[in-house]
């Protein structure tokens, strides 16, 4: 018996023994041609090349039909307990049951919304897929594509701009409220107006995020027009510490500082006294590659919903904060 290697140097296309099967059954070139919605030539193409690879017959012809010969009816007998099984595995996928699921899922998340959402998404998890396992990377707008790519993470949820499309994109949905920027602040020692005014803001001086390590933040980005920049941090993680207790201001999007006002309600988040049209749209990324992966689909559904959690849970309007 020829050995994979030699198979595949002689050109064994192994479609050619499904259309075996398929004769054999039907006991006849012509019916098994229109079984399978191909030409009669074709059919008889097919099984002359089976049989060159095959080395003997494997059909005789009886009357206006065909019959196996005992090497087609060896053949047949194998070709059958391996294709029946591979058919269906091809035409159905294993179900997926979360609460039997062992699995562990990686979940890239951005520092600004992580320990916002993994609170909610554990929840979602805890009732529904008790033994899953989640490992949270960290991740960002600049780093996620190469972390998707690499298969560092399966899933993640971050900024992002442009994206090969080797990813796909669902957007968290926050809301565009929820998206938009507060500026946070210490009342006991920033002395602010109750309506934030431009001169007040900008006679201030601020705490921004960088992720390029410069001065700039989002606000010079949008409005050409420069704060007085006391420090510039890597992370919002940085900022509550920074604005606790001194007059800094920190320009944060509103769901951030829901999330810091719940360990420390002494501070204060205040409508920006200008627009400029932009929002913090999270998504969920994920790469084509693991499009089709049962557990990476359960846990984005899942944070679809933790999401919506998340939604529910944060103040319509930026004022009340």
């Amino acid at each position: 018996m020829p050995t994979m290697p030699d198979a595949y140097g002689r050109d064994l296309d192994l479609n050619l023994l499904r259309v075996f099967v398929v004769v054999a059954e039907e006991g006849s070139i012509t019916r098994g041609a229109a079984r399978l919605y191909v030409t009669q030539p074709a059919i008889s193409a097919a099984m002359r090349r089976l049989t060159s690879y095959v080395g003997s017959p494997l059909f005789a012809r009886q009357g206006h039909g065909v019959v196996l010969t005992s090497r087609g009816a060896d053949l047949l007998l194998a070709a059958k307990v391996h294709l029946e099984p591979l058919v269906a595995a091809a035409m159905s996928a294993t179900p997926f049951d979360p609460l039997a699921s062992t699995a562990t899922v990686r979940v890239g998340l951005g520092e600004e919304l992580g320990p916002l959402l993994l609170s909610p998404l554990l929840a979602v998890l805890r009732d529904e897929a008790p033994l899953l396992q989640v490992v949270v990377v960290p991740v960002q707008f600049r780093t996620v594509e190469e972390a998707l790519i690499s298969g560092k993470v399966d899933l993640a949820v971050s900024v992002a701009d442009e994206l090969p499309r080797s990813i796909l994109r669902q957007q968290l949905p926050l809301g565009e409220a929820e998206g938009s920027f507060v500026c946070l602040h210490d009342p006991r020692f920033s002395r602010l107006p109750s309506r934030l005014t431009e001169k007040a803001y900008f006679a201030a001086e601020h705490v921004i995020v960088s992720y390029a390590g410069d001065v700039r933040g989002i606000v010079e980005d949008a409005l050409g027009k420069s704060r007085r920049v006391r420090v510039s941090v890597p992370a919002f993680a940085y900022v509550a510490d920074l604005v606790d207790g001194s007059a800094l201001l920190a320009t944060v999007p509103s769901f951030v500082a829901v999330h810091i006002r719940k360990t420390r309600p002494h501070l204060r988040a205040l409508p920006l006294p200008f627009t400029f049209g932009s929002s913090t749209r999270l998504d969920i990324l994920w790469s084509r590659v693991k499009g089709e992966d049962a557990v990476t689909g359960y846990v984005r559904d899942a944070l679809l919903r933790a999401g919506a959690s998340l939604r529910r849970a944060i103040p319509r309007r930026t004022a009340s904060l």
